[in-house]
Protein backbone atom coordinates (compact mmCIF):
# COMPACT_ATOMS: atom_id res chain seq x y z
CA UNK A 1 0.00 0.00 0.00
CA UNK A 2 1.27 3.57 -1.05
CA UNK A 3 1.99 6.05 2.25
CA UNK A 4 -0.89 9.10 2.47
CA UNK A 5 2.11 11.70 2.09
CA UNK A 6 3.76 10.02 -0.70
CA UNK A 7 0.12 10.44 -2.60
CA UNK A 8 -0.21 13.97 -1.09
CA UNK A 9 3.57 14.71 -2.41
CA UNK A 10 2.81 13.64 -5.57
CA UNK A 11 -0.69 14.99 -6.20
CA UNK A 12 0.63 18.26 -4.65
CA UNK A 13 3.30 18.24 -7.10
CA UNK A 14 1.76 17.50 -10.20
CA UNK A 15 -0.79 20.42 -9.05
CA UNK A 16 1.88 23.02 -8.88
CA UNK A 17 3.36 21.68 -12.27
CA UNK A 18 -0.08 22.37 -13.98
CA UNK A 19 -0.99 26.04 -12.19
CA UNK A 20 2.72 27.13 -13.33
CA UNK A 21 3.35 25.22 -17.03
CA UNK A 22 -0.07 23.81 -17.74
CA UNK A 23 -0.68 26.42 -19.58
CA UNK A 24 2.01 26.06 -22.05
CA UNK A 25 1.13 22.12 -22.51
CA UNK A 26 -2.65 23.38 -23.39
CA UNK A 27 -1.83 25.43 -25.49
CA UNK A 28 0.57 23.31 -27.56
CA UNK A 29 -1.86 19.87 -27.78
CA UNK A 30 -4.58 22.50 -28.57
CA UNK A 31 -3.21 25.35 -31.17
CA UNK A 32 0.51 24.21 -32.13
CA UNK A 33 0.10 20.82 -33.23
CA UNK A 34 -2.74 21.69 -35.22
CA UNK A 35 -6.56 23.51 -34.87
CA UNK A 36 -8.38 21.32 -33.51
CA UNK A 37 -12.75 21.35 -34.03
CA UNK A 38 -15.01 20.40 -31.01
CA UNK A 39 -15.52 16.64 -32.61
CA UNK A 40 -12.01 16.27 -32.87
CA UNK A 41 -11.41 17.12 -29.35
CA UNK A 42 -13.79 14.84 -28.39
CA UNK A 43 -12.57 12.24 -30.72
CA UNK A 44 -8.98 12.60 -29.16
CA UNK A 45 -9.98 12.12 -25.93
CA UNK A 46 -12.22 9.16 -25.84
CA UNK A 47 -9.06 8.00 -28.19
CA UNK A 48 -6.19 8.65 -25.28
CA UNK A 49 -9.07 7.84 -22.89
CA UNK A 50 -9.61 4.24 -23.94
CA UNK A 51 -6.32 4.21 -24.58
CA UNK A 52 -5.18 4.68 -20.77
CA UNK A 53 -7.85 2.78 -19.82
CA UNK A 54 -6.52 -0.61 -21.70
CA UNK A 55 -3.02 0.11 -20.69
CA UNK A 56 -4.45 0.72 -16.85
CA UNK A 57 -6.38 -2.66 -16.87
CA UNK A 58 -3.15 -4.26 -18.21
CA UNK A 59 -0.54 -2.86 -15.50
CA UNK A 60 1.27 -1.02 -18.46
CA UNK A 61 2.53 2.61 -17.41
CA UNK A 62 2.23 5.36 -19.87
CA UNK A 63 2.30 8.91 -20.03
CA UNK A 64 -1.15 10.56 -20.72
CA UNK A 65 0.60 13.67 -22.06
CA UNK A 66 2.44 11.33 -24.62
CA UNK A 67 -0.87 9.60 -25.28
CA UNK A 68 -3.30 12.46 -25.68
CA UNK A 69 -0.69 14.54 -27.84
CA UNK A 70 -0.16 11.61 -30.14
CA UNK A 71 -4.10 11.09 -29.84
CA UNK A 72 -4.58 15.08 -31.29
CA UNK A 73 -2.04 14.17 -33.86
CA UNK A 74 -4.00 11.04 -35.12
CA UNK A 75 -7.33 12.92 -35.56
CA UNK A 76 -5.78 15.65 -37.44
CA UNK A 77 -4.37 13.72 -39.80
CA UNK A 78 -7.29 12.23 -40.60
CA UNK A 79 -8.40 15.23 -42.09
CA UNK A 80 -5.39 15.42 -44.05
CA UNK A 81 -1.64 15.38 -43.31
CA UNK A 82 -0.89 18.97 -43.91
CA UNK A 83 -3.04 19.76 -41.00
CA UNK A 84 -0.57 18.46 -38.15
CA UNK A 85 2.44 20.99 -38.03
CA UNK A 86 4.99 18.11 -38.14
CA UNK A 87 7.65 20.45 -36.98
CA UNK A 88 5.96 21.13 -33.47
CA UNK A 89 5.55 17.25 -33.35
CA UNK A 90 8.66 16.53 -33.99
CA UNK A 91 9.87 18.71 -30.95
CA UNK A 92 7.48 16.66 -28.82
CA UNK A 93 8.87 13.48 -29.98
CA UNK A 94 12.51 14.70 -28.86
CA UNK A 95 11.30 15.77 -25.73
CA UNK A 96 9.72 12.35 -25.60
CA UNK A 97 12.71 10.86 -25.82
CA UNK A 98 14.63 12.71 -23.53
CA UNK A 99 11.87 12.57 -20.75
CA UNK A 100 12.59 9.02 -19.62
CA UNK A 101 16.72 9.18 -19.48
CA UNK A 102 16.37 12.85 -17.78
CA UNK A 103 14.20 11.21 -15.25
CA UNK A 104 16.46 8.15 -14.64
CA UNK A 105 19.01 10.66 -14.05
CA UNK A 106 17.45 13.36 -11.94
CA UNK A 107 15.94 10.44 -9.80
CA UNK A 108 19.15 9.06 -9.58
CA UNK A 109 20.68 11.97 -8.15
CA UNK A 110 17.96 12.35 -5.73
CA UNK A 111 18.65 9.36 -4.02
CA UNK A 112 22.02 9.79 -3.94
CA UNK A 113 21.64 13.12 -2.33
CA UNK A 114 19.35 11.87 0.16
CA UNK A 115 21.49 8.91 1.00
CA UNK A 116 24.17 11.47 1.74
CA UNK A 117 22.21 13.97 3.65
CA UNK A 118 20.20 10.97 5.56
Amino acid sequence: MIPRWVIILCGSVMALGTMTGGWRIMKTMGMKISRLQTHQGFAAEMAAASTIELATRMGVPLSTTHTISTAIMGVCAVRRSSAVHWNVAAQLLNAWILTFPACGLISWCVVKLFRFLF
